[in-house]
């Protein structure tokens, strides 16, 4: 995740006042995509497989973090 502008390869979605760009492609290859906020950032969990061992899209206790 990174701050980052809109651009034509992204969707928008507007969430509790923020928003989120997430690249169309990456969304086609990740969905499901869901985002939490923990304290300590953020936890992304998809489809996507990174053969690390993890559940998740890079972050999260499936990871040892």
């Amino acid at each position: 995740m990174a701050l980052d502008e809109p651009k034509d390869s992204d969707n928008i979605y507007e969430i509790d006042g923020f928003k989120y760009l997430v690249d169309k492609e990456f969304m086609e290859r990740a969905k499901p995509l869901k985002i939490d906020y923990l304290i300590n950032g953020f936890k992304l969990d998809c489809s996507l497989d990174f053969g690390a061992g993890c559940t998740s899209c890079g972050t999260g206790s499936s990871c040892g973090t």
